[in-house]
């Protein structure tokens, strides 16, 4: 390999030119790392050309399967606006780059434009491995690599009933769980004896198989696709397998692994590999000087080609630091990987399959639940690596430790509670220069020099790559001193409740742009801001005029998992569902009806605590369905999945019992009907007791009612639950009407002061002067609230819409109840259940698989 002629490869010019040829992830990362370093046309310190072969500029193929969930090709950008314009690069999308002249120092694009250089970059990644068997170029086969690609994918698949995917690896496992989005069955062909062969080992494998299968689709390991065959209209039919066997198949991703793209490089005569790839030294520097290789296109020092964006990231920034005159080397990178594949966790990391002279394993293996967790230990107790598949919880606390000798007993880290374990390691068992973020090289001291998520982002890029770092991140960051919701916001809950009020703000990005932590501003939020500023706008939908349909536009996306579908997600990916029985109160004719609707559609029926009927096991696609039945028959939702009112529970109260003084059904269904589909920080629960016996349990409420010989006893802030708390009095001998006056002070201040997911118990413990400056405030309106409080609930009212009915009437609504896009009557085949005491119950079994004893560095355990 020749030595650089210069430190710095720009030092001969004055004003250098940068080509980079190619701008996917590596490519923009190289660019971030100038910009990083000043060295842009902005600054006047360099002419940088992008040569871009896609349609479009660089997006997150990590995260390419998102499409098919929901993402659009502008949410996966990796491209900040403005970003090109304000440092001034060049970028020509649709225009590669095919041919290089190194003795006259210039590039050809396929537009015919050359563009002369002093530094070129070579960042054209990879392409994917095609197998060469008869039938490959089909119509019906396809790669899983582009943004194209699924969009050609998707296309086809509308025409299509069963797909295959040749490859179970990585890409090969999120391709078929896409093609199983998409409605097709699907099979899964793997050469190698397991599923991801190169990332887990047997034990972790099986795990995964068994999983897989149970979630509906059909894996064929240990074999190979002999041939693709096709009709005669030219189109797939079918593959003919290596063990004989054949598959009806009229769609195939072939997803077999990747191989460089050193094309450019072979033709202009820089050193390539024996088995592809651009050949580089420490500092990424090809076989020409004045030439540079990243990514997965480089055949790195040494001698392997990486085929994660990590070490490609790694690479990006020691080249951009060598092209600037610094001093930087690329010697290897951490392949660790985590992800969910077919909503499975997946993680292994550092030496996972034990190949070290010595090594131990500690394995915990549970078939019935799909877990297996392996760490491999070093003679002398050194963490060398992993294998974790279903519970990956620990990966970012572990990852980071490798290496090093754990505090603990191994053991205690992957057996389950009961059985010695488990011990969670905390981020602060991390030394300062353990590596938190792997695909930015970012340690937990650079981390933690911040203090907000979204500043940790924007300054050392960690928690923007794979996200698998996010978890360990939060956990790093100090408390905000300025008591904000969250990294977003550097305002409480209340305050925003407030800021909305006042401003009548009706979306989440409006709010986040004018009110959000500066370097929050133009982002999407995070899993805190965004279902509780949510919840706030709906709950002030009335009074601001916004929609208060909790589905409609933007709503949607700020939705907690139960308010996408108005229903609750049960443990098998079924839902429940809750219709409102105001007081407890039903007719004959409308328990036939719930009855009929459980016996038709399959469902699993059970009376509530709160005097309710949820019907279990649902498919979304039916959801639509039993409401309608449940809507004409005179029920609507019961709001059992949202953060609002769920139920005011009674007794039979004076029209039955002989100990009851007040009509409490009556109160029940009235105050029930008053604040149905009330949202609120956290869920409301109320009673009504006829009498001071207390059937109903008033006091365990948020605000319960016992009747007197003059009227109504108002009691606030109690729960059941881990930590129950008795209500305390707020008024006592009410009439109805003050009753009802009270409840609606009470609700709305506690609405606008609360904190996010705080009950009233909670909040009233909080909040200065507690229960009697509450009392001051709903009672004497010491505060001179009670009016506009009082006029709010009015407007809620007023404005009340039953959610179910508002879906079943609306055709746009109705679309997002589907498990399938392109498929929307079909089924999905992992929603099963089993009989049990003459109904159903969820089917969690998994198949059969080895279990593997727990070896400690001790001994076997049994």
């Amino acid at each position: 390999m020749p030595e650089p002629t210069t430190p710095n490869a720009l030092a001969h010019t004055a004003a250098p030119t940068i080509v980079v040829v190619g701008h996917g992830m590596v490519g923009q990362r190289f660019l971030e790392a100038l910009a990083d370093r000043g060295l842009t046309p902005a600054a006047g310190a360099a002419r940088v050309v992008v040569l871009c072969e896609e349609p479009r500029p660089a997006y997150d193929r990590v995260r390419l399967t998102s499409y098919f969930d929901g993402r659009s090709p502008e949410d996966l950008s990796l491209v900040e606006r403005d970003f090109m314009e304000r440092h001034g690069f060049e970028l020509y999308v649709g225009d590669p780059a095919t041919g290089v002249d190194r003795a006259g120092r210039t590039v050809t694009a396929r537009s015919g434009a050359v563009f002369p250089y002093d530094t070129l970059v070579l960042a054209t990644g990879s392409y994917p491995f095609v197998p060469p068997v008869p039938g490959k170029d089909a119509r019906g086969c396809f790669v899983y690599r582009t943004i194209e690609d699924l969009l050609a994918i998707e296309e086809y698949a509308k025409g299509a009933a069963t797909g295959a995917v040749v490859g179970g690896g990585l890409l090969g496992l999120e391709a078929a769980g896409a093609l199983k989005g998409l409605g097709l069955s699907t099979h899964v062909v793997e050469f190698a004896p397991r599923l991801m062969p190169v990332q887990v080992d047997e034990g972790g494998g099986a795990a995964l198989l068994r999983t897989v299968v149970d979630m509906g689709l059909a894996v064929h390991t240990g074999v190979g696709t002999q041939e693709v065959l096709a009709g005669a209209d030219g189109a797939v039919t079918g593959m003919a397998l290596s063990d004989g066997s054949s598959l009806a198949v009229d769609l195939v991703v072939f997803s077999a692994g990747v191989r460089p793209r050193d094309q450019l490089a072979r033709e202009c005569g820089l050193a390539v590999g024996e088995r592809g790839g651009i050949v580089v030294d420490e500092e990424c520097r090809t076989s020409d000087p004045a030439v540079f290789a990243i990514g997965e296109c480089a055949l790195a020092a040494d001698g392997r080609v990486y085929g994660l964006v990590a070490p490609g990231y790694e690479m990006a920034q020691t080249a951009a630091e060598v092209i600037t005159g610094g001093r930087s080397a690329f010697t290897g990178a951490d392949l660790s990987t985590k992800l969910k594949l077919l909503g499975v966790d997946v993680a292994s990391f550092g030496d996972a399959h034990g190949s070290a002279e010595g090594a131990l394993d500690v394995v915990y293996s549970d078939a019935r639940s799909g877990v297996y967790k392996k760490l491999v230990i070093g003679p002398d107790g050194t963490l060398l690596g992993g294998v974790l598949v279903g519970d990956a919880d620990q990966y970012g606390t572990l990852r980071p430790m490798t290496g090093t000798v754990l505090p603990v007993a191994p053991e205690q880290l992957v057996l389950p509670a009961g059985a010695g374990g488990p011990v969670a390691l905390g981020p602060s068992a991390l030394p300062d220069e353990a590596v938190v973020c792997s695909c930015h090289n970012v340690t937990k001291g650079a981390i933690c020099e911040h203090t907000t998520l979204p500043e940790v982002k924007k300054c050392t890029k960690a928690g923007t790559g794979c996200g698998s770092c996010l978890k360990v991140i939060g956990r790093l960051m100090p408390p905000p001193e300025d008591a904000g919701l969250c990294g977003c916001f550097p305002y409480s809950r209340s305050e925003l409740y407030e800021i909305v009020r006042t401003l009548e703000v009706t979306s989440f990005a409006s709010l986040l742009d004018s009110h959000g932590r500066e370097e929050a501003r133009g982002g999407d939020g995070c899993e805190v801001c965004k279902p509780t500023v949510g919840s706030v706008i709906a709950s002030l939908a009335p009074t601001v005029g916004a929609s208060g349909y909790v589905l409609d536009g933007e709503q949607a996306a700020l939705q907690d998992t139960n308010d996408h579908f108005l229903a609750n997600l049960q443990r098998n990916g079924s839902y429940s569902i809750v219709p409102r029985i105001p007081g407890g109160e039903v007719t004959p004719e409308k328990l036939i009806v719930i009855g009929e609707v459980a016996r038709d559609f399959g469902l699993y029926t059970k009376i509530t605590g709160g005097q309710r009927i949820d019907l279990f096991g649902a498919r979304v696609d039916q959801l639509p369905l039993i409401w309608t039945r449940l809507v004409d028959a005179g029920f609507e939702s019961g709001h059992a999945y949202g953060k609002s009112l769920r139920t005011v529970k009674s007794c039979v109260g004076q029209t039955w019992c002989r100990y009851g003084v007040q009509d409490s059904v009556r109160m029940a269904i009235d105050l029930e009907l008053r604040y149905r589909g009330l949202r609120s920080p956290h869920k409301l629960k109320s009673a009504v007791s006829g009498c001071a016996r207390e059937c109903a349990e008033a006091r365990g409420k948020d605000f319960g009612i016992i009747a007197t010989a003059q009227g109504w006893n108002l009691y606030v802030g109690g729960n059941g639950g881990a930590t129950p708390r008795h209500a305390d009095l707020l008024a006592q001998d009410l009439t109805d009407a003050e009753l009802v006056r009270l409840i609606d002070r009470f609700l709305m201040f506690y609405i606008r002061t609360a904190d996010r997911l705080e009950r009233t118990s909670a909040w009233l413990e909080r909040i200065d002067g507690g229960l009697d400056h509450v009392r001051d405030v709903v009672v004497h309106d010491s505060l001179g609230l009670c009016e506009e409080l009082e006029r709010m609930m009015t407007d809620h009212v007023a404005g009340y819409r039953d959610e179910w009915a508002e879906t079943i009437n609306d055709p746009d609504r109705l679309r997002r109840f589907v498990t399938f896009v392109n498929a929307p009557d079909a089924p999905d085949p992992s929603v099963k259940f089993v009989p049990e005491r003459d109904q159903i119950k969820p089917d969690l079994e998994l198949l059969a698989g080895p279990v593997l004893a727990v070896r400690t560095l001790e001994g076997t355990a049994s």
